[in-house]
């Protein structure tokens, strides 16, 4: 592995600050032909999140979520995105993130968590990184209904989809979520789909 480039931050402006915030950066780089270069860059950053992967094995299906997600939709896709439960950290620790994340969106506990890998999705523009989990669960570990929490806007529909049919959703489109798609193909390339 090569050295990182060294850095200079030269400055730091908040263009927007909301639920997150969004920063324009000018950073001094140096080249690899030794010549200096000024880049400016925004970054939005809301936190780091993690996410759970939620595995039946018994039964040979995943529980997923489907929600309403604004920038696909204003991106022409289908704003109804199919996705692994998933939420900010807020302080807490990633297991009892995704754990607080599974109950709240699907109802389960899961009985077990193995941890997958940690991901940036947009490394090029978000700070978020994803701790990435997955969760085997079997009917007993159903503890309510899920469908998100209402005071914070959330409208979730619980999807449970077979091991093979989530692969198949994957290849023709219809699961384009990235920590999904990389949860579900590590879940099968660990075995974890059987």
């Amino acid at each position: 592995m090569s050295e990182p480039t060294p850095i200079l931050i030269k400055s730091k402006k908040i263009l927007a600050s909301a639920w997150g915030s969004l920063t324009e950066y000018v950073l001094g780089v140096k080249r690899a032909d030794g010549r200096g270069l000024d880049l400016v860059r925004e970054v939005y950053d809301h936190g780091s999140a993690a996410a759970i992967l939620l595995l039946d094995p018994q039964r040979a299906v995943m529980t997923l979520v489907r929600q309403f997600r604004l920038p696909p939709h204003l991106n022409g896709d289908d704003g109804n995105m199919i996705e692994v439960c998933a939420g900010l950290l807020d302080g807490d620790d990633p297991e009892t993130c995704v754990t607080k994340e599974a109950l709240e969106e699907t109802g389960i506990v899961p009985s077990s968590l193995h941890f997958a890998f940690e991901i940036y999705a947009s490394p090029g523009s978000l700070s978020e990184k994803a701790h990435c989990f997955i969760g085997l669960y079997d009917e007993t570990c159903r503890m309510g209904t899920g469908g998100g929490l209402a005071e914070e806007g959330e409208e979730i529909e619980c999807v449970e989809i077979g091991f093979d049919a989530a692969l198949d959703m994957i290849d023709n489109g219809h699961i384009i979520d990235a920590k999904t798609v990389a949860l579900i193909q590590h879940a099968a390339l660990k075995g974890f789909l059987g």
